[in-house]
């Protein structure tokens, strides 16, 4: 959704606040000053700003200002000075979509900042480096360099509002690597500093972003929601290169929502604006989803027109993965005008391009619409081999989804877990602030014989509040216990999930291929794995910490009860689905209900009466 140079603009902002907040400082009066003064340490800041100045207007003088600044800087002898130069070099290499000399000239200015323990620098030079890694695909990278922004934000300078923005920047990392519902933790983190602070400009990015995560996990109203709001901003201060954006997005939910005639009338309007200004980018996508949304209101051969000039664009941009997509696309279109061949012309593109650079969903759009149009023509061979690569296919992407989904539950689990651990020590200092207070406090009055009721007063009222204090911190630590509970369950669950698939295909493959040997040694692996009782353990020891006396208890009221009843009482307990206790004892939905109706039984319980409701009140 977003092209490489709004993340440029956005670095360029944050490095360079005097040119891009404030407008009114011309080029020209940095000339003349520049012409005026001597070789000292001033004239290199001049310098470092002339050098942002001409950075959208020419960047060969760009260039030329910051080599300047550093030839000066390592006459002088001035290191701050050269970081700063370094740093503008840097960024004319981004900007001119040099990646590698710009992480080169950023590490040389990091490298001298944090000599000078220049905090701010190296905060806003981390937020470069982590943009620079994941537009290149480098997530873990980036997610080192903006935790060590965010970090130093949050403890080494007071300042809020970069602090935003690197939490902002995380949340797009997330994004690019498809962790859609972990992006929104620090989104949300950034949104509400922002919206306590006066940063108009800075708000409207940040709710455009969340506005692309809601759209991504599929909540197309809010995503529109949250772009409006941007847009307001967007217009109010006439940035129309963000109104073309906002305009997109809207456009694009609309789409997706099924309203049309919106989506329409939206994507019109950023067609325009985007025209206007030039951008290209947006252009392109903005045609895109017009002429998608034409076709679905039968205006198809005008759709076709748009869909087209859409490709011509990425093309110009040798932008290979909007490319494929637009690609099918078209044959999409010309399969509603009922140009079967002509559409899968255009999916045969869209198959070779997509396998050549690893495009998998495009791949499988590709595959799938491509062996609906053969089939439409009778050349059912090559459908019924269409359908077979798209079989494949799935399989590989379902057992990376499964895998991508593991470790997403797996990194919210540790977020949550270190900032429930950051709350219960806060609460613990406060704990402790208390109690020296309250001991300096005794200390005082016991020498003075008058105030001695005094004492007593506000010693019970320190007394309450310190058991307030520990009674929060206890909830908090069942609170964060509860949560280990339900996501060491749900492990679990999805665990012995993809062993029983992993198993049921071994043994398939066994049968197709008239060999043993290696599989039964990988069903064994696997059927000992899910009758590991080491996994029930630390279940069992997490639940035991939540919900105590609870085994003891039904012990005592029902003596009958086995070991693997008490089992599935335990599940029942924290209310899990009947497939996810299936999954987590490995036995089939139907082994669920013969043990639920003996349970039932033991418990003497009628058809009148809710074997949950029981379980929840022991």
């Amino acid at each position: 959704m977003k092209p490489k140079i709004i993340f440029w603009f956005l670095f360029v902002c944050v490095i360079s606040p005097p040119l891009c907040a404030q407008q009114n400082q011309k080029l020209d009066s940095l000339l003349h000053v520049y012409k005026t003064q001597k070789d000292d340490t001033l004239k290199v800041l001049t310098l470092e700003k002339l050098a942002y100045g001409y950075l959208y207007i020419d960047i060969n003088k760009s260039f030329e200002y910051s080599n300047e600044g550093l030839h000066l800087s390592h006459r002088l002898d001035y290191e701050y000075g050269s970081a700063l130069s370094n740093l503008s070099i840097g960024t004319a290499n981004a900007v001119l979509n040099q990646p590698d000399s710009a992480r080169i000239y950023w590490n040389k200015a990091l490298k001298i900042f944090e000599k000078l323990r220049k905090y701010g620098a190296i905060g806003r030079t981390n937020r470069n480096l982590a943009i620079l890694g994941y537009e290149t695909g480098n997530y873990a990278t980036a997610l080192s360099h903006i935790q060590r922004s965010i970090t130093i934000f949050r403890e080494k300078i007071n300042d809020s509002l970069s602090l935003a923005n690197s939490l902002d920047t995380k949340s797009k990392i997330h994004v690019y690597q498809g962790n859609y519902k972990l992006a929104l933790i620090p989104s949300l983190q950034s949104l509400r500093i922002l919206d306590k602070l006066n940063e108009p400009q800075w708000l409207a990015h940040a709710l455009n972003n969340l506005g692309i995560i809601e759209f991504y996990n599929g909540n197309f109203l809010k995503a529109i929601e949250h772009n409006e709001r941007a847009l307001e901003i967007y217009r109010k201060l006439g940035l129309n290169w963000w109104i073309a954006q906002a305009l997109n997005d809207i456009g694009n939910a609309q789409f997706y929502l099924k309203d049309y005639q919106m989506a329409e009338s939206t994507l019109n309007e950023c067609v325009i604006v985007a025209r206007e200004i030039g951008n290209q980018s947006v252009l392109g996508t903005a045609l895109n989803n017009l002429g998608k949304t034409l076709v679905k209101i039968n205006m198809v051969d005008k759709g076709i027109g748009k869909l087209e000039e859409s490709l011509k664009i990425a093309e110009e941009m040798d932008a290979k993965n909007k490319v494929v997509e637009r690609l099918n696309d078209l044959g999409k279109a010309y399969t509603e005008k009922g140009n079967t061949n002509r559409a899968i012309a255009y999916y045969n593109k869209a198959i070779v391009l997509a396998d050549s650079i690893g495009a998998k969903d495009n791949l499988k759009n590709g595959y799938f619409h491509r062996s609906k149009s053969y089939a439409k023509i009778n050349r059912f061979k090559e459908a019924y081999l269409d359908q077979e690569r798209l079989r494949i296919l799935n399989d590989s992407l379902y057992n990376e989804k499964k895998s991508h989904q593991i470790q997403e539950l797996l990194t919210i689990y540790e977020t949550e877990k270190k900032e429930q651990q950051i709350a219960l020590q806060e609460q613990e200092i406060t704990v402790l602030e208390q109690k020296a207070e309250i001991s300096n406090l005794q200390k005082l009055l016991m020498g003075i014989g008058l105030l001695l009721s005094l004492v007593g007063f506000y010693g019970i009222r320190q007394k309450l509040k310190r058991n307030k204090l520990e009674k929060e911190k206890v909830d908090a630590e069942l609170e964060f216990k509860k949560k280990e509970l339900t996501t060491h369950a749900l492990n679990l669950a999805r665990k012995n999930e993809t062993l029983e698939n992993l198993k049921l295909k071994a043994q398939e493959l066994k049968q197709k291929e008239n060999t043993g040997t290696g599989y039964n040694q990988l069903i064994r692996s696997i059927n000992f794995d899910l009758q590991d009782d080491n996994n029930w353990e630390n279940f069992s020891r997490y639940f035991e910490e939540v919900h105590k006396d609870f085994n003891s208890n039904v012990k005592t009221k029902y003596p009958d009860v086995t070991s693997n009843e008490l089992r599935l009482l335990a599940l029942l307990k924290m209310n899990l689905s009947s497939k996810e206790i299936a999954n987590i004892l490995n036995i089939s939905a139907e082994g669920i209900k013969k043990a639920r109706y003996r349970l039932r039984k033991k418990l003497d319980l009628t058809t009148e009466d809710s074997l949950q409701d029981l379980v929840l009140s022991l």
